[in-house]
């Protein structure tokens, strides 16, 4: 039986080339973007689900707020842990890391003194016995107890096992030495294998915790519990029934019996954030790997709803488009003895068969469209069929949800019609005629309005894209590139050196060193408390601390409102303020601030001059309180602004460049960015989200076109003799154009109206993420709707044109 239903679908495929190569394009077209949206979303959502009880797997963070501003940092006080050992109760796991951020140098001794040297090393952690509790790593050599149990010992991963010692097995490196940054010589105790899973946890060296705590080595912050660095991460796994609450409440008293120094103006806070929390989180640091946002994922998972949605539509109406054609051959069925049953049946098939050919297609198509979207696809994002059997399964479930919606309809509609009628006159009208009508037509409008949705989107977030990239930040930010020395560079006077070097290239305009460049777009800033007393009472502010010499402003061309520039100094001497830090302290005149005293560091500094605004971060953010000030041991940031030129000349000058840095830094690597460029990075989700809209908007159009082109074929089928007769007593060609096209422009109208107030609200919940944001044009909506309009009719004419200027004889005679 079912191998005769796949017989007759597959010659009704050949009978209907063109109906059947259209849906199968649509249904390939909606099945491939869902395919390459599950990878993603599955891909984001699958991250640390291999932990052991996981749900009870916690990170210890930070909330501080500043003068009523708030902050988050994942970092713990230094002291914490062994506090948490002591005096929490309900942890099964207290487990802190300690992460190295900066590049490392890592060098192997070898015979003769020799040493194979690598640069740059990064995913490197301090950490002891409990991290390996926490998560199953399998050790190839060594021991989870003993490997981290003493200083300077270190554990490799196998990759790295096999990087720094590609001849050896793991067993034979047990023994060997590694020296970080050519001061800390360790000897390697373990290997474990490589997590092979989708986690944050990426590190691949681990250095025992108690390395970092000997003299030489331990931070800055020692126990201090008033201060956290976001390297320093403290982890715990609570025991069966505690609650995250419980803890919660504990750490609170803990914290406020040890930090004895708190400062009024500030509050500290630290609580839980679950392991499941770290992939989507971006107030906290996430070891400096890719965040993931859960509102872009929900948005994907719409988008791939709404084509598969689509495609369906567009299957049904030409289905039903073509369904007189089929007529005679449901009456000689139905008169044959086939039941209704199994007319569905027959129906369904076919649809089964269009879309697992469709569906075969995809699996073709979704390689293209990962790489036509590397942009916005994770890094570890794999497809390959047999590593991943999932995607089979839910390709599988995709062909059944498919089938029954797009095929279902149009079989109950089709196994309706009754044999008498359709053998006498071969039409397909009936008692359900009208209700069907009206059926193809919401489905027409509900492709409209998601095809409008999306045109809609596209342009806004096209036009914030456009009005982030090109608005007045307040500082230059073109033909800027900067460069750092580095944090071991700890001499001045290598600086001024390289800095005369640079004022000497013919293709330079001018160098200024600084702590970094106007708009540092990252979780975490340098920042202080700063106070000023007004005579009556004392105001509290929290700043940004940006040290420069005095190129700084000249070079960014930052406006300077009132007083003077700042001096190059080696020790601050004087200050300089932004707008809103001085409205912070009541000056509503930018003159009133100048010559006043501001306390910061338990120093008072005079505030010699205020500048204008600028963005230090994107227009996510609104403008902060900045304070500028000169020392020259803190600006390690060279910014370089180079003559105007084109790209040949700017290449000769950053090798000039590279040139004299290297004479004074041989052994470091030139690596520098170009203001703009990185500004323009501060958008880069944006601009992902708006190169998925803009095809997501092709396709739904596409499969909307398919769909109305089926809508216009069945309309003019069941129009024929109409058309005739209206011909053959003087109907123009242009008349008959406009009476087959003025219900489906009415269709687009209508859905024009539903899509303006779906749209306008989607858009403005996106544009909320922003600070500062372009306006809601009313020549948005209306371009979304023209560029549908257009659409419309370009695809009307394909049909209706052809239908007017048919043969009035030969139509009537055929009817």
């Amino acid at each position: 039986m079912l191998k005769n239903y796949f017989k007759t679908a597959l010659r009704n495929f050949r009978a209907n080339k063109y109906f059947s190569l259209a849906n199968i394009a649509g249904l390939a077209i909606g099945i491939s973007a869902s395919l390459v949206i599950y990878l993603v979303v599955h891909y984001d959502f699958s991250f640390d689900k291999f932990e052991k009880d996981g749900n009870r797997i916690y990170r210890v963070v930070g909330d501080y707020v500043f003068s009523g501003q708030p902050y988050h940092d994942a970092g713990a006080p230094a002291a914490m842990p062994a506090a948490f050992n002591k005096e929490i109760t309900g942890l099964d796991i207290v487990a802190p890391l300690y992460t190295w951020n900066k590049d490392v140098k890592m060098s192997i001794p070898g015979k003769n003194e020799e040493q194979a040297v690598y640069k740059k090393q990064d995913h490197i952690v301090f950490a002891d016995a409990h991290y390996f509790e926490l998560l199953p790593y399998k050790w190839i050599a060594g021991s989870w107890a003993t490997s981290l149990a003493e200083a300077y010992q270190v554990v490799l991963t196998e990759s790295n096992a096999k990087k720094y010692f590609p001849a050896m097995e793991p067993g034979q490196i047990i023994g060997k030495e590694i020296v970080f940054n050519d001061s800390v010589r360790t000897t390697i105790s373990g290997v474990v294998k490589d997590l092979d899973q989708n986690t944050d946890f990426t590190f691949k060296t681990f250095v025992s915790r108690a390395t970092i705590e000997t003299p030489r080595l331990k931070p800055d912050d020692g126990d201090e519990w008033g201060s956290a660095s976001p390297s320093s991460q403290l982890f715990v796994k609570l025991s069966g029934g505690t609650k995250p609450s419980q803890i919660d409440n504990q750490v609170a008293g803990l914290f406020k019996k040890y930090y004895t120094k708190a400062v009024p103006g500030i509050s500290i806070t630290y609580k839980l954030q679950p392991l499941a929390d770290l992939h989507f989180n971006t107030a906290y640091e996430n070891f400096n790997q890719r965040t993931a946002h859960k509102p872009t994922l929900y948005g994907l998972l719409a988008i791939a709803v709404f084509l598969l949605l689509l495609a369906c539509i567009n299957f049904i109406n030409l289905t039903t488009a073509q369904a007189s054609k089929r007529a005679k051959e449901i009456g000689i069925r139905k008169t044959m003895g086939s039941s209704k049953i199994q007319l569905v049946v027959q129906f369904l098939s076919e649809t089964f068969l269009l879309t697992v050919i469709a569906a075969v297609l995809s699996l073709g198509i979704t390689p293209l469209l990962l790489k036509a979207f590397s942009a916005f696809i994770p890094e570890g994002l794999h497809f390959n069929l047999l590593q991943q059997p999932g995607i089979l399964l839910f390709l599988l479930l995709l062909i059944l949800v498919v089938t029954l919606l797009s095929g279902f309809y149009p079989a109950l509609i089709l196994s309706s019609f009754k044999p008498v009628l359709v053998l006498k006159t071969q039409s397909v009208s009936g008692k359900g005629s009208s209700r069907g009508a009206w059926i193809r037509k919401s489905l027409t409008i509900s492709q409209f309005v998601i095809a409008q949705v999306f045109i809609i989107a596209t342009i806004l977030v096209s036009k914030q894209i456009h009005y982030t990239l090109n608005k007045d930040l307040g500082f230059k930010k073109d033909a800027i590139i900067y460069f750092s020395t580095g944090y071991k560079d700890m001499k001045p006077a290598h600086r001024l050196v390289l800095m005369n070097k640079l004022n000497s290239i013919p293709g330079i305009a001018m160098v200024s060193l600084s702590n970094n460049t106007p708009s540092l777009n990252s979780i975490h800033y340098p920042g202080s408390i700063l106070k000023y007393k007004d005579g009556k009472k004392e105001i509290k502010a929290h700043a940004e601390i940006k040290y420069a010499d005095s190129n700084y402003i000249k070079l960014y061309k930052i406006k300077l409102l009132a007083g003077t520039n700042l001096a190059t100094s080696d020790t601050v001497k004087s200050l300089l303020i932004n707008e809103t830090f001085a409205r912070s302290f009541g000056f509503t005149d930018p003159g009133q601030a100048i010559g006043k005293y501001i306390q910061w560091e338990n120093k008072r500094f005079p505030v010699n001059g205020v500048v204008a605004d600028f963005h230090q971060k994107s227009l996510h953010e609104a403008i902060k309180p900045v304070v500028m000030a000169s020392r020259s041991s803190q600006e390690l940031m060279f910014n370089v602004s180079l003559q105007p030129g084109n790209g040949k000349a700017w290449t000769t000058t950053v090798s000039s460049i590279e040139k004299a840095f290297k004479e004074i830094y041989p052994d470091e690597d030139f690596e520098y960015s170009f203001l703009d460029e990185s500004i323009a990075r501060y958008y880069t989700a944006e601009q992902n989200i708006s190169r998925l809209l803009f095809w997501a908007t092709g396709l739904s159009i596409f499969i909307s076109s398919l769909g109305l082109l089926g809508l216009v074929m069945y309309i003019t089928t069941q129009r024929t003799k109409e058309i005739g007769i209206r011909k053959v007593i003087g109907a123009t060609v242009t008349q008959l154009v406009f009476l087959l096209s003025k219900d489906f422009l009415t269709l687009v109208a209508f859905a024009f109206i539903i899509a303006v107030p779906v749209a306008w609200w989607g858009t403005r919940q996106w544009l909320q993420n922003f600070a500062y944001k372009t306006t809601l044009s009313w020549w948005t909506f209306f371009g979304g709707g023209l560029i549908m309009l257009s659409v419309t009719l370009f695809v009307l004419s394909v049909r209706t044109i052809k239908a007017a200027n048919a043969n009035p004889v030969k139509s009537l005679r055929t009817e």
